[in-house]
């Protein structure tokens, strides 16, 4: 449940472009178990649905938070 939780509030966050609360959220949300795989998966599917620039926002967070963590 926890999980799942974590992956609206991500998507939320998306939606809504709210960046500066993603990095915490997404780093949330790979510690309640989500994979990098199924992040980005959401953040590109988020882009048809809230439009390039917010994607393109959430991309560039994604990018910095998920690289700290795989080293």
């Amino acid at each position: 449940m926890l999980r799942e939780r974590s992956l609206i509030t991500v998507s939320a966050l998306i939606a809504g472009e709210h960046t500066k609360k993603l990095q915490y959220h997404l780093n949330l949300a790979r510690e309640k178990g989500l994979t990098e795989d199924e992040l980005v998966e959401v953040i590109t599917h988020l882009a048809f649905y809230v439009g390039w620039p917010r994607d393109a926002s959430a991309i560039q967070v994604a990018k910095e938070v998920l690289s700290k963590l795989n080293k």
